[in-house]
């Protein structure tokens, strides 16, 4: 057990929930959630009321590193700084700022919620040098919990359980495929796979990427399902590491994206220019 886990057993998940998100997402678990944030993201894009949104802007198709950097700054401003910190605070504002200009529906947003409380607890499950323990996942309920009452969402599940249930019932209800959804997840899909590649070596990463996409989800994105062999080699490389790094010491320090290098934002960035504008 690295001493980060130790220190979030001794925490109580329904008043330390920061503090434990916080060790969970920069110490350690660090890789993982972050691949897990990812892709609970692309999920959404399945939903045509959400990726219809994202393609009418022409924000994704016109910006797409930009956009991806943005979401992500924003959430970790959040989650690295404190909800209630200035900096945290800044970032839910302009996020509110930026949803209060569309009609975005209560489900739609509560839908994006819950993959980020479910698909870590389940990436982990996968492919995580260990699963997430119930203290573990009691407080990134909560912590989601109060991060979408300050968002002015709606009928927050109150457990995992009730959160799993609903992010189940919805994508059966709203998984189906549009073209704005192949619009965006080729996008998005591509983005993540250039951050690891040269851009001639993209399009052979592809099936990757479909290998970690259930067949629902892949019938949505109009995605074709990887060979055999090649989803394998997926999971296989992925559990292979897992098994290394229960052999390797914890990290040492924070892994703070809020600080990575990003061509973005070369010379740094301010909170309030984040995200999209009139």
């Amino acid at each position: 057990m690295s001493r980060w886990s130790r220190e979030i057993e001794t925490l109580d998940p329904q008043v330390d929930y920061e503090r434990i998100c916080f060790l969970l997402n920069t110490c350690e678990f660090s890789w993982d959630i972050e691949k897990a944030l990812e892709f609970a993201l692309f999920r959404t894009y399945a939903v045509p009321s959400i990726s219809g949104l994202l393609s009418w802007t022409g924000e994704f198709r016109d910006h797409t590193r930009k956009r991806y950097d943005d979401t992500e700054l924003l959430l970790s401003e959040i989650s690295e700084n404190g909800q209630d910190s200035e900096r945290g605070q800044t970032a839910i504002e302009r996020m509110n700022e930026m949803h209060g200009r569309y009609r975005i529906s209560n489900d739609d947003m509560l839908y994006v919620l819950s993959t980020f409380v479910v698909e870590p607890v389940h990436w982990l499950a996968r492919f995580g040098k260990r699963a997430m323990t119930r203290t573990e996942i009691d407080a990134c309920v909560h912590y989601y919990r109060a991060l979408a009452a300050r968002m002015h969402i709606k009928d927050i599940p109150d457990d995992f359980a009730a959160f799993e249930s609903f992010h189940r019932d919805y994508e059966i209800a709203h998984f189906e495929y549009a073209d704005s959804n192949a619009e965006i997840g080729c996008l998005t899909r591509d983005l993540l796979l250039s951050m690891y590649l040269p851009k001639w070596l993209v399009p052979l990463g592809r099936p990757a990427v479909h290998a970690l996409c259930d067949p629902p989800l892949r019938c949505a994105m109009g995605f074709d399902a990887p060979a055999i062999w090649i989803e394998k080699l997926v999971f296989t490389g992925l559990r292979t590491r897992a098994g290394l790094l229960r052999l390797l010491p914890a990290r040492r320090r924070p892994r703070l994206l809020t600080k990575r290098r990003r061509p973005t934002y070369p010379t740094g960035y301010r909170i309030s220019e984040l995200g999209t504008f009139n």
